[in-house]
C-alpha cells in the first residue's frame, strides 16, 4: 500500500482542520502527517487573532486540540519555514505540502499621511493585546482620541480594547504588560469610521452588541446615518444578520447618548457611518493631529458615491482595520496583488502561466483571502484535501521517508523545536499562572520563554 508523507506548514485552524479531514477521509493508502509551525504554540489566529475577551470564539481551541491529542499528527512548533526547514527539504522528505499560513499583516490604505506617528495597522495591535511573542512588549497608549478605520469585526475588537477599562478584562487571558498599557491609557473617544451605511456593514450582531454593553462607556450614534435609501430597507427586509444589526443600532439611537447628546458616561465609542477616508493630517513633528473624510451617500444599490463635504475631526491616534494581508512564502508561487498562493481549488499554480505545481497546496486565507469565519475553513480545507487525494499520480518521490529524519535535520541545525508535550507543558504553566489571581490564564509573552517552558 503507498503512504502519504504530509506535510502541513501552519498549525491554525486551517492546518488542523486539513490533518484531521485527511486522516478520516476515505482513500486507499496510508498517511503520516508533521505540522510546522513558526510560533512555540498551536492554533495561530484563535490565540493570537481573537480578542481576549471572546473565550466563546477561543472556546474553538477545545475542538482543535482534540484533533492534535489524538497523536496521529506530529507537531514542529518554533520551526521556521523558509529558514530552519525549506521548501527543498520538504520535498525530499514527504510526498506533498500543504500551505496554511494565513494572513496575518494588514492591508494597506493608500491616502496622504497614513505612514504618520501615531498611525497603526489593526493586526500589529491586535498580535500586541494578545501577547504574540514576535511584537514589541510596550505599545504607544497616550492618545485621548482615537480614530479607527474600517466597519468589520476586527474594527471592533480594535475599538473595544481602546475603550473598555483594563479591570474589566482582568478575568481573561489578557497579558500583564497588555493590562498595564491599557490601565494607562488616557482615552476619552474612540470614532469608528466605514464608507458604506448601516445596512451594509460586515460586524457580526453579537460583536456589535457587546459594544452597547461596555460599563462607563457611551455608544454614541448619529440621526444623519440612518436616512435609509430603498437598497438599504431591501437589504434590512430580506437577511435577518442585517435586520438584527438595524435593531440594535436603532435601540441606541433612543439613548440619551446618542448624536453625542450627552451620555454619562467617562468615554465615548462613537460609529460614524457614510465616511470615506481622505487624508491623516500630521502635526510639525509628522504625528497624527485630525482624521479627514468626505461624507458619502447611497448610491441606490448598495454602495455610496461621494457628496463633495469634507469632514475632519481631532484625533492623537488612528488605526486601519482595512483588512488582512496574507505574506509570500520562500520558493512558493504568490499573488502579490491579492495576497495569496495561486491556485485552483487549493492546487498551487505558476503565476505566469496557471500551470499546476506539482505538490503544493493551500488551504485558509492563504488559499482564499482573508474573509470568512473560522467555519469557512472546513470546507475549504475540504476541497483542497479532495484534490490532495486524487492527485496521486504527481506527488513528490522523497528520498528520505523515516520518521526520525525530521528530528535529525532539525537538531542537526540547531533549531530548538517544541512537540506536543511541550505545548501542554506551556499550557498548564499559563493556567497555573492565572489560577491565583481567578483568570483563565496568564500568557507567556517571550519567545525564549515559551520554548524554555516547553522544552520542559
Amino acid at each position: 500500500m503507498t503512504k502519504l508523507r504530509l506535510a502541513i506548514v501552519g498549525a491554525g485552524p486551517a492546518g488542523i482542520y486539513a490533518a484531521d479531514i485527511l486522516l478520516k477521509a476515505e482513500r486507499k493508502f496510508d498517511v503520516s502527517i508533521d505540522l510546522f509551525e513558526h510560533l512555540p504554540a498551536p492554533y495561530g489566529l484563535v490565540r493570537y487573532g481573537v480578542a481576549p475577551d471572546h473565550p466563546r470564539i477561543k472556546g474553538i481551541i477545545t475542538a482543535l486540540r482534540e484533533v492534535l491529542d489524538r497523536g496521529d499528527i506530529r507537531i514542529f512548533g518554533n520551526v521556521r519555514f523558509g529558514e530552519d526547514i525549506t521548501l527543498d527539504d520538504l520535498k525530499k522528505h514527504y510526498n506533498a505540502v500543504i500551505f496554511a499560513t494565513g494572513a496575518t499583516r494588514d492591508a494597506d490604505l493608500d491616502i496622504p499621511g497614513i505612514d504618520a506617528e501615531g498611525s497603526y495597522g489593526a493586526a500589529d495591535f491586535v498580535s500586541w493585546f494578545d501577547g504574540h511573542p514576535d511584537v514589541p512588549r510596550e505599545w504607544p497608549l497616550d492618545a485621548s482620541s482615537v480614530a479607527v478605520i474600517g466597519n468589520g469585526n476586527v474594527a471592533l475588537d480594535v475599538s473595544r480594547m481602546l475603550a473598555k477599562h483594563a479591570d474589566d478584562l482582568l478575568p481573561t487571558e489578557i497579558p500583564a504588560n497588555v493590562y498595564e498599557g491599557l490601565k494607562a491609557s488616557p482615552v476619552t473617544d474612540v470614532h469608528v469610521f466605514g464608507r458604506r451605511g448601516p445596512a451594509q456593514v460586515k460586524f457580526t450582531p453579537l460583536e456589535l452588541r457587546e459594544l452597547g454593553e461596555l460599563k462607563d462607556v457611551d455608544t454614541v450614534i448619529y440621526d444623519e446615518d440612518f436616512d435609509y435609501d430603498e437598497a438599504s430597507k431591501a437589504a434590512i427586509a430580506s437577511n435577518k444578520q442585517v435586520m438584527v444589526i438595524d435593531r440594535v443600532l436603532q435601540a441606541w439611537r433612543k439613548r440619551p447618548a446618542a448624536n453625542n447628546a450627552g451620555g454619562e458616561a467617562s468615554r465615548r465609542l462613537h460609529l460614524h457611518f457614510y465616511a470615506k477616508p481622505l487624508e491623516v493630517v500630521k502635526d510639525a513633528d509628522g504625528r497624527v493631529a485630525a482624521f479627514r473624510w468626505e461624507r458619502t451617500r447611497p448610491d441606490g444599490a448598495g454602495g455610496v458615491v461621494g457628496t463633495g463635504e469634507i469632514r475632519e475631526i481631532a484625533v492623537q491616534a488612528l488605526y486601519r482595520a482595512v483588512g488582512y494581508f496574507g505574506s509570500a512564502l520562500p520558493g512558493v508561487p504568490f499573488d502579490e496583488r491579492h495576497g495569496v498562493i495561486p491556485n485552483h481549488e487549493g492546487q498551487a499554480l505558476h503565476p505566469d502561466s496557471n500551470e499546476r505545481v506539482p505538490g503544493v497546496y493551500a488551504t485558509g486565507w492563504i488559499k482564499r483571502g482573508p474573509v470568512g469565519l473560522i467555519g469557512h475553513t472546513k470546507s475549504d480545507a475540504m476541497e483542497t484535501i479532495r484534490h490532495l487525494i486524487n492527485d496521486q499520480g504527481s506527488w513528490w518521490q522523497p528520498v528520505e521517508t523515516s520518521e526520525e529524519a525530521i528530528p535529525a535535520l532539525l537538531a542537526e541545525r540547531g533549531v530548538a523545536w517544541t512537540d506536543l508535550s511541550g505545548w501542554h507543558r506551556l499550557d498548564e504553566h499559563e493556567i497555573a499562572l492565572g489560577a491565583p489571581h481567578a483568570r483563565a490564564r496568564i500568557k507567556v509573552v517571550p519567545r525564549d520563554e515559551m520554548v524554555a517552558v516547553s522544552r520542559g
